[in-house]
């Protein structure tokens, strides 16, 4: 297969990170949908790969997601350049061989540095009356969903104290950091779903971004940014990481350091 060295300078849409003759790993920005929802919904990532690897493609390639990310999301997304490939790596995801590790940035100061959130994961409307078809909650009737979070800092802004916590998700649960961090009273900055109140969604989809969201929930988009992909390949251990984008280390540059893991103030 063909690699493209020179593209990762010149894509718009997304950054490459690394490449094999099977894989890609890609950086994605916050705001660029992955795949297409909707016909006449807007250029995705999507689009740009299958612009990006129209060599393999005409070679009988395809362009395969191997995870995804939701639009306000940022970071790695892995792609499968042939079917064999795809399906090794969605059986290796499957079975927890591809570790992902996330960054977010919370509201409050968790008590420990290290904890795991291990609640079952729903669909909210299909137990309760919900105003948001694809918001999540935890429940015991829900999918079995687990994860591991490790503060890396506490901050404060005059606006109230913030953590950013490293997140490692053991199952694949839509929304399943988010949903967890919500429910352990941490919920990420920026979230419309699961922040302060589901009306701060409700109220984008009317009006977009609007001064009084900013007030509520700070950022324009939730604070989640998909950083490091590891698992190994042919024998080759593939790493590939991505640091805290510009608008997320910006809020935590804005604030004053207080605290390291491990000293609660």
């Amino acid at each position: 297969m063909q690699s493209h060295p020179d593209l990762s300078l010149n894509q718009e849409d997304f950054r490459i990170l690394g490449e094999t003759p099977e894989l890609l790993a890609v950086e994605k920005p916050a705001g660029l949908l992955v795949h297409p929802s909707k016909p006449g919904a807007g250029r995705t990532l999507w689009d740009g790969l299958r612009e990006l690897l129209g060599y393999e493609l005409a070679n009988g390639g395809q362009v395969s997601l191997i995870n995804r990310l939701d639009r306000e999301t940022s970071g790695i997304v892995l792609v499968a350049k042939t079917a064999s490939a795809a399906r090794r790596a969605a059986m290796a995801m499957q079975a927890g061989a591809i570790r992902k590790t996330y960054l977010a940035i919370v509201s409050g100061w968790p008590t420990q540095d290290t904890f795991i959130a291990d609640g079952p994961i729903l669909r909210l409307g299909e137990v309760a009356a919900s105003r948001i078809w694809l918001k999540r909650a935890v429940d015991p009737r829900g999918a079995a969903a687990r994860t591991e979070f490790r503060v890396l800092s506490r901050v404060r802004l005059d606006r109230g104290e913030f953590s950013l916590v490293e997140a490692r998700p053991l199952t694949g649960r839509t929304h399943q950091i988010r949903v967890h961090l919500a429910a352990a009273g941490h919920p990420v900055v920026g979230d419309k779903i699961y922040g302060p109140s589901e009306d701060c969604y409700l109220e984008f989809i009317e009006t977009d971004w609007t001064p009084e969201l900013e007030s509520r929930i700070l950022l324009n988009r939730h604070a989640l940014h998909s950083a490091a992909i590891e698992f190994e390949w042919d024998g080759v251990d593939l790493v590939w990481r991505s640091p805290l984008p510009p608008d997320l280390s910006d809020f935590l540059k804005a604030t004053q350091q207080l605290s390291a893991p491990g000293s609660l103030l």
